[in-house]
C-alpha cells in the first residue's frame, strides 16, 4: 500500500462528501475512519479504484453518524434527493480544503494541525507525535479548528497569503517522530503549486526544495549542528537546488516579487556558491533590504545584520544590528559572532553563552555552548 498515495486522495474525497451534503468536521472524520480502514484492509491488495473505494467508505462511514443524531430525517432527506456524482468526479476541492484549514479565524498552531489531517491525511496520533503534544491534546486542538470553520462556506475565495505562510510554519518544523514534517510540506506545496498558478506558491515550493537540499549537511552523525560555512557542500542536493532555481526563475520573471521569492532567491545565492568563501553577501544584503521593504520584519532585519557584517565587515554589521530589538529570538547569538569576528572575544564568549540559555532546542543550545567553551578556552590559553 502507497501511504502517500493514499493521503493525497484524502482532500479530494473530502471533496466529494462536502458537495454531498456533509459538513466539513463530519466529512473529515468520515474520511480519517475510510483512511484507517483503508490501512487495515489494503495491506495486501489495493482496489482498482482507491479513490471511489474510499468516497463509499467514508459516505458510509458519514450516513451511519449522521442517523445516530437528532438530524437523521434530513439527512436521510438530503440522501434522497442527492443528484448523482460518481466517487470519480473531476472537481478538484483540494484547494478550497487549504482555504478552509488555513482560515484567518484559526490561530497559526490550529491552522496547522488542521491542514495536516484534513489536506494531509495524517492521523492525530502522527500529528500528536510530530510536535511533541498528547494525542488527546492535539484531538482537543483538531476539534475546535473544526467547530470554528464549520459555518465556512466551502466555495467562498481564501487567502493565498494565508496558506503559504500555513505550509511554511509546517516545513519549519522540519522532523520529529515517524513524520517528517519538511518532506510533507513539500509535497502539499507541490500540490498547491499543481492546483493554482501563483508567484509566491511558487517561490514558496522554491524555497523549501533549496532549504531541503542542504539537510544532509546540517547536522554530524551526533546529531549536533554545523553551521552553513561549515557544512561539507558535496553532501547537498544538486538536483533539488537544480529544481528549486528553476522554479524561482520562473517566479521571478512575472515581476512580482513577493516575501518567500526573495527568500528564495538569498537561499539559491547560498547553494550557487562552491565555498562560503564565494557566497555573494553583497547580492544577499540586496535581497535582504527587499525582504525589509517587503516584511519590515524584525527576524529579516537580524539576519541582514549577519549578511552586512559578512559583506561589509563586523563593525558594519554591528550597526545594523544596533537598529534591531534585542528580544528579537537569536539577537544574541548574531551578535556573539559579529563581535568574535571583531575580535571582541571576551564579548562574544559572553554573548555565546547568553543564546544558549536562550535557544529553542537542545541541539541549539548545545551548539552555542560549545562556541562559548571554545573561545574560553582560547582566552585562557
Amino acid at each position: 500500500m502507497d501511504e502517500a498515495r493514499l493521503r493525497s486522495l484524502t482532500p479530494s474525497v473530502i471533496g466529494v462528501l462536502v458537495r454531498r451534503g456533509a459538513d466539513f468536521a463530519a466529512a473529515e472524520d468520515a474520511v480519517q475512519e475510510a483512511l484507517v480502514e483503508a490501512v487495515r484492509l489494503w495491506a495486501t491488495e489495493a482496489p482498482r479504484d482507491p479513490k471511489g473505494w474510499l468516497v463509499t467508505v467514508a459516505w458510509r462511514k458519514f450516513l451511519d453518524a449522521a442517523r445516530s443524531e437528532a438530524s437523521r430525517r434530513r439527512r436521510e432527506e438530503l440522501v434522497e434527493d442527492q443528484p448523482a456524482l460518481g466517487p470519480g468526479a473531476s472537481v478538484d476541492d483540494t484547494l478550497q480544503l487549504y482555504f478552509l484549514c488555513a482560515h484567518p479565524s484559526l490561530t497559526p498552531s490550529s491552522a496547522v494541525a488542521l491542514t495536516l489531517r484534513a489536506v494531509g491525511g495524517l492521523t492525530t496520533r502522527q500529528i500528536a507525535q510530530a510536535y511533541l503534544v498528547p494525542e488527546a491534546t492535539m484531538a482537543q486542538r483538531i476539534s475546535r479548528a473544526k467547530r470554528t470553520v464549520s459555518d465556512v462556506r466551502f466555495d467562498q475565495p481564501g487567502d493565498v497569503a494565508t496558506v503559504v505562510r500555513v505550509l511554511y510554519l509546517v516545513f519549519n518544523e522540519g522532523y520529529s517522530g515517524d513524520v517528517d514534517l519538511a518532506a510533507e510540506a513539500i509535497r502539499l506545496a507541490r500540490q498547491l503549486a499543481a492546483a493554482i498558478d501563483h508567484e509566491e506558491v511558487a517561490g514558496l515550493l522554491a524555497l523549501m526544495l533549496l532549504h531541503h537540499a542542504r539537510r544532509p549537511a546540517r547536522t554530524r552523525a551526533d546529531g549536533s549542528l554545523v553551521p552553513l560555512a561549515e557544512q561539507d557542500r558535496s553532501l547537498w542536493d544538486t538536483r533539488l537546488i537544480a529544481e528549486g532555481v528553476e522554479i524561482l526563475q520562473s517566479a521571478l520573471a512575472r515581476d512580482r516579487v513577493g516575501e518567500f521569492q526573495a527568500q528564495a532567491a538569498i537561499a539559491a545565492l547560498h547553494a550557487d556558491a562552491r565555498t562560503a568563501e564565494e557566497t555573494d553577501w553583497v547580492q544577499i544584503v540586496e535581497w535582504y533590504d527587499e525582504l525589509v521593504r517587503l516584511t519590515d520584519s524584525p527576524v529579516v532585519r537580524l539576519n541582514r545584520a549577519v549578511a552586512v557584517g559578512e559583506a561589509d565587515g563586523p563593525r558594519a554589521g554591528l550597526a545594523a544590528l544596533a537598529a534591531v530589538d534585542p528580544t528579537v529570538p537569536r539577537h544574541a547569538a548574531v551578535a556573539a559572532h559579529l563581535h568574535e569576528r571583531d575580535g571582541d572575544v571576551a564579548t562574544a564568549a559572553r554573548l555565546y553563552a547568553e543564546a544558549a540559555r536562550q535557544a529553542p532546542n537542545l541541539a541549539e543550545r548545545d551548539h552555542l555552548n560549545r562556541q562559548a567553551a571554545r573561545l574560553n578556552s582560547d582566552r585562557r590559553g
